[in-house]
């Protein structure tokens, strides 16, 4: 699916968890250290605790919520710039942000988007999970539940948000929202389709596999301590 050029190195670090508006900050710096090709293309694994983000095309009524519950909950509430309507991160969930120059890949923000949602299809698949598109829609879904979301947001064609797999997610926390701004939306997780624990450090490989795969990378795993902001963040393991 990818250009037929010669092989790129994408560093990918595991971070565990990181406070939303920390992973937030260290996106836009990779960000604008990718454009001025000071890092080469990267990928972030990561889970939050619990908040709830609006993309740039967001309603406000589908947060269903209201912000005091959500509080005395400690979910947090935060607007982004990525695309996509609202949508809930949180623990056991394994989310990935790309930070990539698609000059160098494909400069088609369709395709990469569908590139994504293949890289989750492909990855559930290894776990004996058969995921799909839904036609119309972003993200990955099985049997009319979603499984995964993307949200994406696109510089001078350089990355940053990217995709949400529900692992072992509290599926109850998407009552507070429209998921993806779709009525009735079902979500489910690995962990709900499998009925066993799922082992998130095999997911992640998986992941890291299919981007590879996908998108013509050869992968190296960076220190998370080489990250560290001039505003100190700690990942937690």
């Amino acid at each position: 699916m990818h250009n037929q050029r010669e092989s790129r190195l994408c560093t990918v670090y595991r971070l565990g968890h990181v406070p939303y508006g920390e992973a937030l900050a260290l996106q836009r710096e990779l960000a604008a250290r990718r454009k001025a090709h000071e890092i080469e293309d990267t990928l972030l694994l990561l889970e939050h605790n619990p908040v709830i983000t609006f993309g740039r095309n967001a309603k406000r009524e589908h947060l269903i919520s209201n912000p005091a519950v959500l509080e005395q909950q400690g979910i947090e509430v935060v607007e982004t710039e990525r695309g996509g309507d609202v949508t809930y991160h949180g623990p056991g969930q394994l989310v990935g942000y790309p930070i990539l120059d698609l000059s160098l890949i494909r400069k088609d923000v369709v395709w990469y988007v569908r590139t994504l949602e293949e890289v989750l299809i492909r990855a559930s698949a290894d776990f004996g999970v058969e995921a799909q598109r839904v036609k119309g829609f972003t993200g990955v879904w099985v049997n009319g539940a979603k499984l995964a979301a993307i949200g994406v947001h696109i510089s001078r064609w350089v990355t940053s948000h990217g995709f949400a797999l529900n692992v072992e997610t509290d599926l109850g926390n998407f009552r507070h929202i429209v998921p993806c701004g779709i009525t009735a939306c079902a979500v489910t997780s690995l962990r709900q389709l499998l009925r066993v624990p799922v082992n998130r450090s095999a997911v992640e490989e998986r992941i890291i596999a299919h981007m590879g795969e996908l998108f013509g990378f050869e992968t190296r795993h960076g220190d998370p301590q080489s990250l560290q902001r001039r505003e100190p963040w700690q990942s937690k393991c």
